[in-house]
């Protein structure tokens, strides 16, 4: 080779980023560019000259591994090999035997920096290695999770990929579902829900937990808690999907929304699903002016039935009801069960003029009365069942569910009030009266609460002689001043507070009997009280009646219980026991209003009474009226003849005392001698009396 070519090819190869050199077959350097000078020099601190060999080159542990790589691409041919510095870097070294006319005349050498390869090949061997590992766990959790997993394309739905829950779920094999669509397989309950749910992905790239319905191969329905997102496979768009089985949740909750919303024993919508359905009605109606009705419906014997054939009977009787009554109306009316007896019927839709629609629910409602009036047949037996039905109608303005439903039981009770087995109509006047006896209900409670009340004495006077007196309750009312029993005893004996106010008007009445029993006058003076029935019927009466004596110092002599005729209607053995009872402690029982109820002299002539009064009713139009004559001449025999004292109440005119005294009947209370008075009042006039009494004698 010319100078000039040796000195233009070691220009080239100064120029690579490679080493490069070549030794004789004694392993003599010939020829070396600055590369592998560098190279060298910077591994072993040698200045490469021509001539040099490996052991003036390279430290002796290499100096001798060197020739025998000569050798070996002189007898084998070019081959590579890897040198990993001490600096940490990798040199790829490459020898080549020259070849003159076939003839070896020395080894060439080429070096390549291959650390930044080496370190490449090593991350991606990490990374093929991670993602083989990555792999391998997405394929695990893939094929081990309890949840149902699917890959599809998001073009059309068709499946790359499943995993085993989703194939048990679904009753599918592995082969049915790969490369078919969901569409082609039905998996959707409903086919719009794919769309939905594609639709939703692609506005939001993934959602979580949404309610989707599935159906199995076998038709089933399976309810699944969905998550799905976008993901990529191989460039195309996928969607990938996390299906839970939520039947079981959603089963539960469907049991808890039919234990909150129906009617167990009947499988009618129950009160609560009622409201619902009434507010969403009220507010579609006022939109659009159309009106609803109401029709409230309380059966009149279920307890009767209940109480002689049993409870048993009474369902099967309320199932019965509940499949005439929905037999009756439209699908789009709703018939409840909202309480023992009681129905509703929702007729929606129902005229826009208040006329037309009452018009239309009272059609509906004496349907419903023929529906019921046919007799049932229970267990072979046959029943009757009747009932009283209240209607209301929605208005212009729109009201509260709860409000209308109570319009409607309002006109029910005016039904039961009527006689039972007919319907009335909700009117104003019918509110105001419910609200003035509501407000007179709370009045009446805040009275009891704050002791509003005082008792009032009305004298029984004998041949002249005042013998005793009766024990009256007022209500000293804040704004009314005072009020007399017929303003609020009625309401107390139908809410239950007749309870709380005999009991004050007992404790009352004994504290009274012991102040009086340390005057002389008044010592041995009878007080009558009044009982009701309810306080009667109290299992603890008896022990109440003796605890209040002793914790007052009361004289039982003193004290006489006054008790009606209504009640020996219900349960007479218990009241004369309980009577014996008390009277073994001197305590005195006396027949309010006799006449007016129902008494069997088989009873009566059992019964430890010390007196009978003849009610005023019978007194007031004497003497001229001659059946209340006959009544007042009838008792007052027989009360001698059972060795009872007669008194009349009501008496308020000297013709009606003579009249009962020509009879036979010289006691009596009444305005002819005083009104009931205050007992300061009463103690005055006691006074005065014993003064004229004694004027008299004298």
């Amino acid at each position: 080779m010319g100078q000039k070519s040796e000195a233009n090819l070691l220009a080239l190869l100064d120029s690579t980023e490679d080493m490069w050199g070549s030794v004789d077959l004694d392993f003599r350097v010939v020829v070396f560019n600055q590369n592998f000078e560098r190279y060298i020099k910077s591994c072993f601190g040698v200045q490469v000259m021509v001539g040099m060999n490996p052991a003036e080159l390279l430290p002796p542990e290499r100096a001798a591994v060197w020739p025998l790589l000569y050798q070996r691409a002189l007898a084998e041919g070019p081959y590579r090999v890897e040198h990993t510095l001490s600096d940490g870097r990798f040199f790829e070294i490459a020898f080549h035997p020259i070849l003159v006319n076939e003839t070896a005349t020395g080894v060439a050498v080429y070096g390549r920096d291959i650390t930044d390869r080496k370190r490449a090949e090593e991350l991606l061997a990490i990374s093929v290695e991670a993602l083989r590992l990555s792999e391998e766990r997405y394929r695990n959790v893939f094929q081990t999770s309890l949840d149902g997993i699917t890959i599809s394309r998001m073009s059309d739905g068709k499946y790359i990929d499943v995993n085993k829950a989703f194939l048990d779920a679904m009753g599918y094999k592995r082969e049915e579902v790969i490369g078919r669509t969901s569409l082609e397989l039905g998996i959707w309950a409903d086919a719009n829900d794919r769309k939905k749910l594609v639709d939703q992905v692609r506005e939001n790239s993934y959602f979580r937990d949404e309610n989707v319905r599935y159906q199995k191969q076998n038709g089933e329905i399976l309810w699944s808690l969905t998550s799905t997102t976008i993901i990529e496979v191989e460039g195309v768009a996928c969607l990938l999907c996390v299906i839970r089985d939520n039947s079981a949740a959603r089963a539960a909750a469907e049991k808890i929304e039919d234990l909150a919303f129906y009617d167990p024993l009947t499988r009618l919508p129950n009160r609560q699903l009622l409201l619902e359905r009434l507010r969403y009605a009220l507010t579609s109606n006022s939109r659009d002016g159309r009106r609803c009705a109401l029709l409230l419906l309380d059966l009149d014997n279920v307890r009767t039935l209940n109480d002689t054939l049993g409870h048993h009977m009474g369902d099967l009787l309320l199932q019965e009801v509940a499949r005439r009554l929905t037999a009756s109306v439209r699908e789009i009316d709703l018939v409840a069960r909202i309480g023992g007896d009681e129905f509703v019927v929702m007729l929606e839709d129902v005229s826009e003029t208040t006329r037309h629609a009452e018009e239309q629910a009272e059609t509906v409602g004496r349907k419903l009365l023929s529906a019921l009036a046919h007799p049932f047949q229970l267990n072979g037996r046959e029943c009757l069942c009747t009932c009283s039905i209240g209607i209301t109608v929605t208005g212009d303005h729109p009201e509260e569910a709860i409000k209308i439903l109570q319009q409607a039981d309002i006109a029910m009770d005016q039904a039961k009030a009527a006689g039972r087995n007919t319907l009335r109509f909700f009117t104003p006047d019918l509110q105001a009266a419910v609200s003035a006896r509501a407000a007179l209900e709370e009045e009446l409670r805040v009275a009891i609460r704050e002791r509003q009340f005082e008792l009032y004495f009305q004298p029984q006077v004998s041949r002249g002689q005042v013998v005793g007196t009766e024990a009256l309750i007022r209500w000293n009312h804040p704004q009314r001043g005072i009020v007399a029993p017929g303003g609020f005893i009625p309401l107390a004996e139908e809410t239950g507070l007749i309870l709380e106010l005999g009991s004050w008007v007992l404790e009352t009445t004994c504290e009274q009997i012991a102040a009086w029993a340390r005057e002389k006058e008044t010592a041995t003076l009878s007080v009558a009280v009044n009982i009701s029935a309810l306080q009667f019927r109290l299992p603890e009466f008896e022990q109440q009646v003796l605890d209040t004596l002793k914790r007052t110092g009361a004289d039982p002599r003193n004290l006489k219980l006054e008790l009606t005729e209504s009640m020996l209607l219900d349960n007479v053995e218990e009241v004369i026991a309980k009577m014996i009872r008390l009277r073994a402690h001197d305590i005195g029982f006396s027949m309010d209003d006799f006449g007016t109820g129902y008494s069997s002299l088989t009873y009566l002539k059992r019964l430890p009474l010390d007196q009978l009064k003849i009610d005023r009713s019978f007194v007031k139009d004497l003497p001229n009226d001659t059946s209340s004559g006959a009544i007042a001449e009838t008792i007052i025999p027989l009360g001698k003849a059972m060795g009872m004292p007669v008194i009349a109440e009501g008496v308020e005119t000297e013709e009606q005392r003579v009249f009962l005294a020509q009879l036979g009947c010289h006691s009596f209370q009444g305005f002819l001698t005083s009104r009931p008075l205050p007992v300061d009042e009463f103690q005055s006039l006691l006074t005065a009396l014993s003064k004229a009494t004694e004027a008299y004698t004298d």
